[in-house]
Formats: C-alpha cells, sequence, structure tokens
C-alpha cells in the first residue's frame, strides 16, 4: 500500500496498537500526526523521532474546540484513523451515570468530533479522504457485554456513526469503516489475564494490517463495514 507523503491522523497512537498502526504508516511513506495525553506516553513512544511523525497535546478528545482547531491546521489530509477509547469492566449495580458518560466521552463522542473535523479537513483538501474508527467485538456481539455494559453501548455507538456515516460521505469519496477487536494481544491484557490463551488472541501488527488496507488509497470501494479482527478468540 503506497502512503507516500499522504497525511494521517492517528488518535491513541501512543498506544499498543496506535504504535504498530504508526509504525505501518510510516514503513509505508506517510506523514503521521499523533494526538497524545501523556507526556509520559509521549517520551516512550517508539517514532517520536522520526522527522515524519508530529505529537501534538491534545488532553481530551472529546472537547469540541479542541479537536476543531487541530485538525484545522491540517490542509493535507488524506486519513483520520480512531483509535484512543477506553474500557471500563463495572457490573450494572456498580456502574453510575458518571462512568457511563465517561465511556460514551471517549468511545464515542471522541470518534464522532474527530470524524466531523476529518470531514471538515478533506473538504479543503479536495481528494476525498478515509476515515477508520475502532468498535468492538461487543459492539457486533452484545450479548459479551455482560458486565462491560457502559463500554458496549459506547463501541455499539461507534459501530453505528460508521455505518451512518459511510453511507453520508460515499458521494464524496470519503469513505468511513472500522474494525472491531477481540482481546488483543498486548502487554496489558497479558497482565490482566496472565492464564489466557495468548496464541488466539489477534496481534496488534495483524490488527493494524486490516486499518491500513481500510485507510488506504487502495481501498475504492469498501465502506460502512464494521470489519472482525478476532483472531481465533
Amino acid at each position: 500500500m503506497d502512503y507516500r507523503e499522504r497525511h494521517v491522523v492517528v488518535t491513541g497512537g501512543t498506544g499498543a496498537l496506535g504504535t504498530a498502526v504508526v509504525g505501518a504508516l510510516l514503513e509505508a511513506g506517510a506523514v503521521c500526526h499523533v494526538p497524545y495525553r501523556s507526556e509520559g506516553a509521549a517520551k516512550r513512544f517508539p517514532h517520536a523521532d522520526n522527522k515524519k511523525v508530529s505529537l501534538v497535546a491534545l488532553r481530551d478528545l472529546a472537547d469540541e474546540a479542541a479537536v476543531t482547531d487541530f485538525y484545522g491546521g491540517l490542509d493535507q489530509l488524506w486519513a483520520s484513523i480512531h483509535i484512543a477509547g477506553g474500557f471500563a469492566f463495572a457490573p450494572i449495580a456498580t456502574s453510575d451515570k458518571a462512568l457511563l458518560l465517561g465511556q460514551l466521552s471517549a468511545n464515542l463522542v471522541s470518534a464522532y468530533l474527530c470524524s466531523r473535523a476529518a470531514v471538515a479537513a478533506f473538504e479543503r483538501a479536495g481528494a476525498g479522504g478515509r476515515i477508520v474508527n475502532v468498535a468492538a467485538r461487543h459492539a457486533l456481539e452484545p450479548r459479551l457485554g455482560a458486565s462491560l455494559t457502559a463500554y458496549a453501548v459506547a463501541k455499539a455507538g461507534v459501530a453505528a456513526l460508521t455505518v451512518a456515516l459511510g453511507e453520508e460521505l460515499a458521494k464524496d469519496d470519503v469513505l468511513v469503516n472500522a474494525v472491531a477487536p477481540s482481546i488483543m494481544d498486548t502487554p496489558a491484557n497479558r497482565k490482566s489475564m496472565p492464564k489466557a490463551d495468548f496464541d488466539a488472541w489477534p496481534k496488534v501488527e495483524e490488527v493494524a494490517a486490516a486499518i491500513m488496507f481500510l485507510a488506504s488509497p487502495e481501498n475504492k470501494v469498501t465502506r460502512g463495514a464494521i470489519v472482525p479482527v478476532y483472531g481465533k478468540f
């Protein structure tokens, strides 16, 4: 896939999946814009010194003004990949309104606002574009959301956003899709589930490969898709 000199935003780019996506994009020639929340994460980011990476402090992707300002400085945007989000394990009895709103804000509102701002950037560039969201298996199989209700609801919203926006923007050559991972093989997930079968989990590089295609110029027809990336799990 040829991303030479194409500008791509990757939210959550300093995380495990984000790092894999940014690495793949750089290998394909892209220029990456990576908003981050934590100074520590930015300092540990393995691609921080790459001349084709722009790290930008953006504390809250649910802050409409901040998101609009960030994307407003991008006049050659080709793709916007929305990996940033949040996770909460909590039975409904211990899930209050604040937890629900926090999950909606971190997952759905952030993807919505970044998509909205990306569309304006695509219009300025006048060359179409690509949006890729990250939903979750729970969005497609909500029965798996027991004790994860707020998270499942928020990710289901991301899936609905993807399908609706994919239909709305197709006429403008802006293709919107999402991936829906199961539990990914990351150090954090291994630590929290030490007895799991790690070989069954999709690797972040494998999920990144699916994202890379959906965001690429080579993807000319796929839109409104929620692509399961479950591995063997």
